[in-house]
């Protein structure tokens, strides 16, 4: 498999979820800085222009929760539950990341992306601290029901939540108001799988 990522994007969950279910993969950076994933190239690829993308022997997938759900699919890994309730509970937190959190967070450098003046674009980025805060609450109350997202296991959506939480202390919250979550990080950097995504420098 190739993984078209990003640093410090939300492609590392992809990694992170790879790495947990022991799947060798590639990886190909997409330099953003370079706009290469604006490029002809790329847009071959993921019309988009995001990443991630993940090539394999039969296709390519984008969509960083449908990449997740695949890696979960794939033999000899237990990172989804096979009780529907408790899968239920898992993409619950995954969808409130992609469509509530993530998009916060996108606020403070993608206000084009909702408006057209720039002075909405300041209003944005100043609402950026409080709607994450208030994430960081519905997820220490919701969404964490242990010291992972289903408690003691470790799901793909504990993968998603662990990217989406480094980016916390950019977007000025304040992790010590948020104990659940510190420890959740804390947790989650004493795996393999994430230790491996910071040797790569992806994080």
């Amino acid at each position: 498999m190739q993984l078209y990522y990003a640093p410090k994007t939300i492609s590392v969950a992809v990694a992170i979820a790879l790495e947990e279910a022991g799947i060798e993969y590639e990886t190909v950076l997409v330099d953003f800085a370079a706009k290469e994933q604006t490029s002809v190239a790329y847009q071959q690829i993921n019309p988009k222009g995001r990443v991630p993308a993940l090539a394999f022997d039969g296709g390519l997938l984008t969509e960083t929760g449908a990449l997740l759900e695949f890696i979960a699919d794939q033999d000899g890994n237990d990172l989804r539950p096979t009780d529907p309730i408790l899968a239920a509970r898992m993409r619950e937190v995954m969808f409130y990341l992609a469509s509530t959190m993530h998009v916060n967070h996108a606020h403070k450098l993608r206000g084009a992306r909702w408006a057209k003046e720039r002075s909405s674009w300041k209003d944005m980025q100043k609402m950026v601290p409080s709607t994450m805060a208030a994430s960081c609450d519905y997820i220490s109350r919701a969404g964490l029901r242990g010291p992972f997202v289903l408690g003691e296991t470790v799901s793909i959506a504990d993968c998603y939540l662990y990217v989406v939480c480094t980016w916390l202390e950019g977007d000025g919250v304040t992790l010590a108001d948020f104990p659940k979550i510190q420890a959740f990080m804390q947790a989650m950097e004493a795996r393999p799988s994430v230790r491996a995504v910071y040797e790569k420098a992806m994080l």
